[in-house]
């Protein structure tokens, strides 16, 4: 198993939602999805508008499908950039907001195996953990498997799993997932990093969550 990493003069292509998502065969990438319950909607549209007016401010067009690019070329715009937005997010994600289904062994599992089934086929399955309301996993792409295909596959089947146990309908996970192209092997450590201290970071105690990790990856 090994984990590729984004190549600048490579294929790439870029789509978007309300986020916009790159693509490139073969490479490596964290992903965060989480509960439609997990943030409110005011605090989403409130952050939404100030990245957009912060885009607007360093004359970056937030509609353009590469202002990525832009904040990436100057490293202090980057680094203030996921100060300021980032980081934030995923604090508002710590804060264990909404009903917070996956604190449940029963539904963090769902989700782990439904990760597990892929691994080998259409990724390679890094380090992931579930927690209450949010989901962290890295992973490799492996042939033609495109990275919005898989998290939208995964959202699906464990949506539909879960909901039944629940007996319940309805949207459960938010629609577009967080994706970011793992861009060399210190960055892949910082999001393995990451990954690992989450739940204390956001002082879970043990069994509210679901933490895995690998002890051996060959990195390129």
């Amino acid at each position: 198993m090994s984990f590729k990493f984004f190549e600048k003069d490579g294929e790439l292509s870029i789509s978007r939602g309300a986020l916009p998502h790159w693509y490139q065969p073969g490479v490596t990438y964290f992903v965060t999805f989480r509960t439609e319950d997990s943030v409110p909607g005011d605090l989403v549209r409130a952050w939404h508008a100030e990245r957009q007016a912060w885009l607007r401010w360093h004359r970056i067009d937030p509609s353009s499908g590469d202002w990525n690019i832009e904040v990436e070329r100057s490293p202090e715009l980057e680094r203030e950039y996921h100060e300021r937005f980032t980081r934030r997010f995923m604090e508002y994600l710590d804060r264990s907001l909404g009903e917070c289904v996956l604190r449940d062994p029963r539904m963090s599992q769902i989700v782990a195996d439904s990760l597990r089934s892929f691994d080998g086929t259409r990724y390679h399955l890094g380090d992931f953990v579930v927690m209450p309301n949010h989901v962290h996993v890295l992973v490799c792409l492996i042939g033609a498997s495109q990275i919005e295909a898989v998290c939208s596959s995964r959202k699906h089947f464990t949506a539909s799993k879960i909901n039944r146990l629940l007996a319940r309908r309805g949207r459960f996970w938010q629609e577009e997932s967080f994706d970011h192209l793992a861009r060399s092997a210190e960055r892949f450590r910082r999001f393995q990093q990451y990954i690992a201290e989450n739940p204390a970071k956001a002082g879970l105690p043990a069994g509210s969550f679901l933490l895995h990790s690998l002890p051996h990856q060959n990195i390129h």
